[in-house]
């Protein structure tokens, strides 16, 4: 019977919300959550989401993780102290959310849920194969995998990834899930709303802020833009980074969300967006179709004509646009926290019994 587990979670992007999601639905079924977080100190918010989660203990760290620029010494370090909280805590299983320690001399059985990697999303947004300089990060990738007793993914095509890069197959695809009761419907307003860091090329809201002068109705951008110095100005407007609270006001709001990425394993973003009555415009990528299917309008995401075509023709017909708002929220209705742990228990439990009884003993 699993009781305790010890989780590793990601603080710098949308593993964070998917950690929290998952520890919050584990509680349901009695069990405790020892949260070992890297990548960066909790920001305030971060702790305090956190501190809301009754069966979850948040552990900081200030780690960098395996896709971090020189990050091995931190690696190497981390899983000492994740080692070490494995023998303190004596948990029923070690599910690790990112790819730096698989091939520890764990004592208990491990989970790894391959979210996203480096060398999927080179090849998507470079459209090659990642440089030689990557190679150690690949062989780190492999041991991972390989030392694992499972390995998940979100998605079917990152299952795929998985295989394709790294030789992995068999991989249990669970897809994220995202409580509805935290969005709601607002009165829908006239604007295009976006979010994701301007910079980061695999979201594509830079495809977003282009067209903006183009379109008829405002455009809103909500993340990051701190490492652009040439961002666009005048339109569209950007709202930097945004707390949950703020973020789900303007997801409650916005007419049509859009998020034309090149590069999505399973995309959050676009699930809040749909719980909160947006109509989705989506970049036609497989992970995004298998999720959605025809739930959203898709466009291909270097096509910035056919992005700017496919949002004003939902500004054009409120009833297409009202109808697509509704196919999504009521599509996004089976991706819930539950049946993501359920998945999960169910992984867990698919374990060997030998492997399980061997860590115990």
């Amino acid at each position: 019977m699993i009781k305790r587990i010890l989780m590793t979670g990601d603080t710098v992007g949308g593993v964070w919300t998917y950690t929290l999601e998952l520890a919050e639905a584990l509680g349901a079924y009695g069990i405790h959550v020892i949260l070992a977080a890297m990548g960066g100190p909790p920001s305030a918010g971060q702790r305090n989401e956190a501190n809301c989660i009754p069966n979850l203990e948040l552990l900081a760290s200030d780690f960098k993780l395996e896709w971090m620029d020189d990050p091995w010494r931190d690696v190497t370090e981390s899983g000492n102290w994740l080692l070490d909280l494995e023998e303190q805590y004596a948990p029923d299983l070690v599910h690790l959310n990112s790819y730096g320690h698989g091939a520890l001399d764990w004592q208990t059985p491990v989970v790894v849920t391959a979210h996203s990697c480096v060398l999927s999303w080179w090849q998507a947004v470079k459209g090659c194969a990642a440089p030689e300089s990557w190679n150690r990060y690949r062989a780190a990738v492999v041991d991972c995998l390989d030392g694992a007793d499972l390995v998940v993914a979100p998605s079917r095509a990152m299952a795929n990834a998985v295989k394709e890069h790294y030789g992995m197959d068999g991989c249990r695809v669970i897809p994220n899930g995202r409580c509805a009761s935290r969005f709601r419907r607002g009165v829908k307003e006239p604007f295009v709303f976006t979010a994701g860091r301007l910079w980061d090329d695999a979201k594509n809201v830079s495809a977003v802020a282009k067209i903006a002068p183009r379109l008829p109705w405002p455009v809103y951008c909500a993340g990051s833009t701190k490492e652009v110095s040439d961002r666009p100005t005048g339109t569209p407007t950007f709202l930097g980074h945004l707390a949950p609270g703020a973020l789900a006001d303007w997801y409650s709001r916005a007419a049509i969300y859009a998020l034309p990425a090149r590069y999505e394993p399973f995309g959050l973003s676009a699930l809040e967006a749909a719980h909160s009555g947006c109509a989705l415009v989506l970049g036609d990528i497989p992970s995004l179709r298998e999720v959605w299917s025809d739930a959203a309008v898709f466009v291909p995401p270097d096509d910035t004509g056919a992005l700017a075509d496919a949002i004003e023709s939902l500004i054009a017909d409120p009833a297409h646009r009202e109808s697509m708002a509704n196919n999504a929220f009521e599509h996004a209705l089976q991706y819930t926290p539950r049946r993501m742990a359920d998945g999960y228990l169910d992984a867990y439990r698919s374990i060997p019994p030998e492997r399980r009884q061997l860590c115990a003993s």
